[in-house]
């Protein structure tokens, strides 16, 4: 059995990015979405079957056309690992600001008594 592909692999790829941003506007088939990039059908209809195989992309079968509808949830799980470092950024820059306006402090003190 195939190890399942993840959601983090699936946005690794800058093509595979710009499929999920064309699918999320509407439903698209293979074709048209072939159409939006230099590479080729083939190399396309592989990056739709990644992200088919990691959930953002959902294939559904409309006569001969194959259609390719976004879904978006498994991304939910890129915003809670990217929150993390977020968080842990933004007190880290907390701290930096923080020290920055105390040391400023510090020299305007200092030149008062001069």
């Amino acid at each position: 059995m195939e190890a399942r592909r993840d959601v983090f692999q699936a946005i690794a790829d800058p093509t595979r990015r710009a499929i999920i941003g064309l699918v999320a506007e509407q439903p698209l088939n293979v074709n048209t979405i072939a159409e939006k990039f230099r590479v080729t059908r083939q190399a396309v209809s592989l990056h739709v079957k990644i992200l088919a195989e990691c959930g953002l992309i959902e294939i559904k079968q409309q006569g001969r056309e194959r259609y390719c509808e976004a879904k978006l949830e498994p991304l939910s799980e890129i915003n809670t690992w990217v929150e993390q470092y977020k968080r842990f950024w933004e007190n880290k820059l907390d701290a930096l600001e923080n020290y920055l306006s105390t040391i400023q402090k510090t020299k305007k003190n200092a030149k008062r008594r001069k």
